[in-house]
């Protein structure tokens, strides 16, 4: 079974940056900087903006908008109600302001799905979205996304991103469930005595401002000179920012759209989103990306879908069983069921099954380490893909010195806990070229597609760039078939 890579590479590019707030901890140095800034004369304060409009204008969209949002931000740092020019809210601005570089370090974990929009294109090609894990500075994860189209001989051509990056406005304001919202504090081990005092406040459905009000009543209340409940009212906080909107206005175009952690339980990165266009039974298209919500020390496998990739709703999944990482969702329901894999043990791949998308109670083993190339651990790359043999699922195998392997398994279609064919080999391993990076020794994806016969698998090099192999669908089918479970 011969398997092509395709010398087409995405390198991480340092030079695509957003802003980001900037901001001394020590709130006595914001009031400092701000009062030298007053002290400027009306022409130094002109002098300095021009030289941050001509050094950092053309490297972002709109830079004037950022900084003047930015000085509302910290006006009340000012030390009077005096009125401040605009200019010299720019330049205050300006001064709370940095850029970050959020590709610095690596561009990797690639997951592929077809593109909502197919208009305008030749015959036997499509179009195609791939979402990238972007590294930056700090180990901080994001989201970004760029398209290209798989033409019907195989060649792939992936579009050129912009120079630019953009955020997207972020509603964290939605209307939570409290039915909902008490099962996942159980989960989390906070239903105590002082968050059951804040849910009996609250109605039915209620809002972060109304959520953060009560908890502010409650800690009033049930505050003594014993008691403190602050770490766990910001953990209830938490885990209601966890839940949210965001937007991108229809101009930004898809390579300048980032998804940046915005969360307590994002902190420290967004992972390894391994998206999947699902189809409902009522012939609704959405898209879903299960990835790995990371604060710095403790991992939360949460969801997120969008219909056009401008709109994204992000929650997170619930249940004694979203647990650890690498979990992946069938690209539609099974038997009137939701279905999903995951890795709860860090070691074997399990098979679940649930009712409600966001809520997971059970699962069942379906694949455990067994050759040597993943006698370390064994997970998906993403979501099963449908064929007419059975679910293909990519996984990665990870054996010795840490070595990361791509290989395949086939599922029966009905039956998915029926294990079909297993291939005893690598499907794809690190050569030479693909063994140096970030982490070394490691290729990784998080989701394929099929296009005119042959599998094409977005994968990452070493946790530093990104590339593409094929292999023909019908062989690999077929060792699959052969080699047996």
């Amino acid at each position: 079974m011969r398997i092509e890579r395709i010398p087409v590479v995405l390198y991480p590019d340092r030079t695509r940056v957003l802003f980001r707030p900037f901001a001394p901890a020590d709130e006595e140095r914001c009031v400092k900087i701000i009062a030298r800034i007053c002290s400027l004369s009306d022409h130094a304060v002109n002098n300095e903006l021009e030289w941050v409009l001509s050094e950092f204008k053309a490297r972002h969209l709109d830079l004037r908008g950022f900084l003047l949002n930015r000085f509302h931000d910290v006006q009340r740092y000012l030390l009077t109600d005096s009125d401040v020019s605009e200019q010299r809210r720019l330049l205050i601005g300006a001064y709370f302001t940095q850029e970050y570089s959020l590709e610095s370090a690596a561009l990797f974990n690639p997951s592929i799905v077809w593109h909502p929009d197919q208009s305008g294109l030749t015959k036997g090609s499509r179009r195609f979205i791939m979402s990238l894990r972007a590294l930056g500075e700090g180990h901080l994860s994001s989201l970004t996304f760029r398209s290209g189209t798989f033409d019907a001989d195989g060649t792939i051509l992936v579009n050129k991103p912009t120079a630019h990056a953009v955020l997207p406005e972020i509603h964290t304001d939605p209307i939570y469930e409290k039915e909902l919202f008490e099962k996942k504090l159980f989960e989390l081990g906070l239903l105590q005595e002082f968050t059951r005092s804040i849910l009996d406040r609250l109605n039915d459905t209620f809002t972060l401002r109304e959520l953060q009000e009560d908890i502010r009543l409650v800690q009033r209340q049930s505050r003594t000179g014993r008691e403190d409940n602050t770490d766990l009212a910001n953990s209830v906080l938490a885990l209601a920012h966890a839940n949210y909107d965001v937007h991108f206005e229809p101009a930004v175009q898809l390579s300048e759209r980032v998804i940046f952690p915005s969360s307590p339980t994002e902190r420290k990165g967004i992972e390894d989103a391994r998206f999947v266009e699902f189809h409902d039974e009522d012939g609704e298209t959405t898209y879903y990306a299960s990835y790995t919500a990371f604060d710095g020390a403790v991992t939360l496998p949460q969801i997120l879908e969008t219909k056009d990739f401008l709109h994204f709703k992000i929650n997170t999944l619930n249940g004694p069983e979203v647990r650890n990482k690498g979990m992946a969702l069938f690209p539609r329901k099974i038997n009137g069921l939701y279905a999903m894999l995951s890795r709860q043990d860090n070691e074997n791949i399990y098979l679940m099954y649930s009712d409600m998308l966001h809520f997971w109670f059970t699962k069942q083993l379906l694949i455990r380490p067994t050759n040597p190339w993943e006698f370390v651990q064994i997970g998906n790359c993403g979501s099963p893909i449908e064929t007419e043999a059975g679910w293909l699922v990519l996984t990665h195998g990870v054996g010795a010195m840490r070595r990361y392997a791509l290989g395949a398994t086939l599922l029966d279609l009905e039956n998915p806990e029926k294990v079909i064919g297993r291939l005893r080999e690598p499907l794809l391993s690190p050569d030479e070229d693909e063994r140096n990076g970030y982490v070394p020794n490691v290729v990784y994806s998080c989701g394929g597609v099929v296009h005119s016969g042959r599998l094409i698998i977005p994968y990452a090099m070493s946790d530093y760039a990104s590339t593409f192999a094929t292999v023909e669908l019908n062989e690999l089918l077929e060792n699959l078939i052969r080699q047996g479970p």
